[in-house]
């Protein structure tokens, strides 16, 4: 009774912690939007104005200060840019990502086994994203599946994504085409390995090394 309790315990706390990370990400979200929507704009109309008052002016030592201030609202500018850049990156959740696809597959009961216990690089965030995306899209176009599962799991060395149909191809496999090809591409840029099967359904198999993990 008392490991029963302490599991349940530890399973509350694993997930207010992943929903205050999800909230902490979203407010970064908006944050970046806010920062380019409205700080980037008037910036930019700024630097603009300064621009016009150099044309304008006759007095040199005027021009001179004004170039001064554009180029200072210039680097202001590269560093409200590279600053959204990094709020951006920093706010990708893949877990939420790979649960709103998911939930947004109708086609048929779709299965998701998560066990990813750390967060992987943004590089491999994307691939994931992309790969389940595309994925998805393909069992949706080609298959007459009744069931799909999908699942990506971590072991030492390497992250694992795995996503599989039962489906009979009768409505023409995906094969050699621009999906598998564009999967294919994406996980041989990250040093990984795609593996397709076609026994008993359709199923992509993806292992892409911790090692190549970009930061």
């Amino acid at each position: 009774m008392a490991m029963l309790l302490r599991q349940k315990n530890r399973e509350l706390i694993e997930k207010q912690d992943y929903e205050i990370r999800l909230a902490t990400l979203n407010e970064r979200g908006r944050i970046a939007r806010e920062i380019h929507d409205h700080v980037g704009h008037l910036l930019s109309r700024s630097i603009l104005q300064v621009g016009a008052l150099m044309v304008t002016t006759t007095d040199e030592q005027e021009r001179q200060s004004l170039s001064v201030v554009r180029d200072t609202l210039a680097q202001a500018m590269d560093s409200i840019r590279a600053s959204v850049h990094d709020l951006h990156d920093e706010s990708i959740d893949l877990r939420a990502q790979v649960e709103a696809l998911v939930r947004e597959f109708t086609f048929c009961p779709i299965r998701l086994d998560y066990g990813l216990e750390l967060e992987p690089g943004k590089d491999i965030a994307y691939c994931f994203i992309a790969i389940v995306k595309e994925g998805l899209n393909n069992i949706i176009r080609h298959s007459n599946a009744t069931q799909v599962t999908l699942a990506l799991l971590e072991h030492p060395a390497l992250y694992q994504l795995v996503l599989q149909d039962n489906g009979s191809g009768l409505n023409g496999e995906p094969g050699e085409g621009l999906g598998l090809r564009s999967i294919a591409d994406r996980v041989g840029a990250l040093g990984g390995q795609l593996v397709v099967e076609r026994t008993g359904g359709f199923r992509l198999f993806i292992s892409i090394p911790k090692k190549e993990e970009a930061a």
